[in-house]
């Protein structure tokens, strides 16, 4: 028997780091939401550890980058262990030079990510239902309607217009869906562990020390000797539920460390098997998957909880244009074609990544052991390799080219498409993505200074009111040099910061097609 009914916009299943940072994007538009979990609060053990720089761009429009720089620990360097000694030393301060406002990795683990975004939702008089499951889920045209079950042991009904599954990797969103995860299973077991150990390396420094068929990492943590360890054991185990003690990784990943490593405190560990899967589509109907409950992958690159992040990003500005009316439902439909295509890539890309790290195969060991401390000396010492790496680790690289949302008729007079991420650079010493934090489009004409665009603001205010804000930006040497344009052209940017369309023509020709056809303005 139901004990109560809630009716809200948006059902959010899951509040780890997709489901919070989606109820924080919802709260930007002023959506209605809902968000459960059957955890008792925040979690407090972390296997995802890196936050990189498009997560802290997407972070700093909801004011919240300062906050998690302040409380994390960035890495300055990577230093590579083959017997004892350090074989590479890779310099990353600064690793993404002014490409981004956030050119560093970022050690701020799931735990304070998680505290971080629940606490700004209290901020705002939000919180979550914790110790909240969901039992089933039912959809038609007129919206979802999921039954819950809450702590006290009730069963309560949440009717909305939409569901999002952010619910992990064994969703019961997905399975209420009914939708495959397919994929593999790495036969080894991984570890994490969160140590105090006296070790004489620096505190700014992340340390790998790859072996024959396992590697370990040492990764600084804020605090004083305080260091996160995270690697696998050799062994296939032929016990998948034995229980591993400590001591066990303790003696495996001395050996391949081989400095004193005196080991004083644990504070927890854990160990776990590494899946690469993803769902078969990311959306049914009015519900939604997102973050782990949508795609998972090897860690490698520590990928996961920012491309979770990224989820929620690409679907709350669509989310909530359709619930205010603003556009036809059609538009949600680009949810799935992006972010499927984006996991399908990261999934290919990770697992090459991991191969190697952790393959045993003899060419795989060859190259850790003989190629890469050189190759990665080489290529830190260079600016066009950095600039080369760091958009694809960081993820500011992403770009939505192959969507249907970007549209490319002219871009091909410029160095930067659409659907590539808004580039970042400074407009008289200030960041211009403070200028981009409004929760709309963005329309930017950039002048040679010899016409006034006035006649524009009053045509886009009237034209699209609170669709669309405008900005007049000056052709300095530097959007030239990212744009590869000495001429006046016009951007207009998505409120998820990816380019819609380029042109040469600065007038407001093109947006109405834009937005009425591509879009579905209503």
């Amino acid at each position: 028997m139901l004990e109560s009914t809630l009716q809200t916009d948006v059902i959010i299943v899951g509040a780890g780091p997709t489901g919070l940072s989606l109820a924080v994007q919802l709260m930007r538009y002023n959506i209605n939401f809902v968000i459960v979990d059957r955890k008792e609060g925040v979690t407090e053990l972390s296997k995802a550890l890196v936050v990189h720089a498009r997560t802290l761009e997407i972070y700093d429009q909801a004011g919240l980058a300062e906050a998690a720089v302040s409380g994390g620990e960035q890495v300055q360097n990577v230093a590579l262990l083959h017997g004892g000694k350090i074989s590479a030393h890779l310099d990353f301060s600064g690793f993404g030079g002014q490409l981004s406002p956030f050119p560093f990795f970022l050690i701020f683990e799931q735990s304070k990510n998680e505290r971080l975004l629940y606490e700004h939702l209290q901020h705002h008089g939000k919180d979550v239902q914790w110790q909240t499951e969901l039992e089933s889920l039912t959809q038609d045209v007129q919206g979802v309607r999921a039954i819950v079950k809450t702590a006290s042991g009730e069963t309560q009904m949440i009717t909305a217009q939409y569901l999002v599954g952010c619910d992990g990797a064994n969703s019961p969103t997905r399975h209420l869906l009914n939708l495959r995860f397919e994929g593999s299973t790495y036969p080894r077991l991984f570890y994490v562990a969160d140590v105090e150990a006296k070790f004489p390396g620096d505190e700014a420094t992340l340390y790998a020390a790859p072996g024959r068929d396992s590697f370990a990492l040492m990764f600084p943590m804020q605090g004083e000797q305080h260091w996160r360890l995270v690697g696998n054991l050799p062994e296939y185990n032929p016990q998948p539920d034995r229980e591993v003690t400590f001591d066990e990784v303790e003696a495996k990943v001395k050996p391949l460390v081989q400095l004193p490593l005196e080991i004083k405190t644990v504070r927890w560990f854990s160990t776990y098997k590494v899946h690469t899967r993803h769902a078969e589509q990311f959306s049914v109907g009015r519900c939604f998957l997102a973050g782990d409950a949508a795609h998972i992958h090897t860690p490698a690159g520590g990928q996961g909880m920012n491309t979770g992040i990224q989820d929620a990003y690409n679907l709350a500005w669509k989310l909530a244009f359709v619930l205010q009316g603003k556009v036809q439902e059609s538009l949600l439909a680009t949810y799935n074609e992006e972010r499927l295509a984006n996991a399908k890539r990261l999934l290919h890309t990770t697992d090459q990544f991991f191969d190697i790290a952790a393959n045993g195969r003899w060419y795989f060991r060859f190259f850790r052991d003989k190629i890469l401390p050189s190759l990665a000396g080489i290529v830190t010492q260079f600016n066009t390799a950095k600039e080369f790496l760091f958009p694809m680790v960081s993820q500011i690289g992403l770009n939505y080219g192959d969507s249907s949302l970007s549209q490319h008729q002219q871009d091909h007079k410029f160095e930067i498409k659409a659907g590539d991420r808004m580039p970042y650079f400074l407009i008289d010493g200030e960041n211009i993505y403070h200028q981009l934090r409004d929760p709309k489009f963005h329309l930017l004409v950039f002048s040679d200074g010899q016409q006034n665009y006035d006649h524009l603001t009053q045509e886009v205010e009237a034209q699209y009111g609170n669709f669309v804000d405008f900005h007049v930006i000056p052709l300095y040497p530097k959007v030239v040099e990212i744009f590869g344009s000495h001429q006046p052209f016009k951007l207009l940017l998505r409120p998820d910061h990816y380019i819609a369309l380029l042109s040469s023509d600065c007038s407001l020709n093109g947006l109405k097609d834009y937005f009425h056809q591509v879009v579905g303005q209503v």
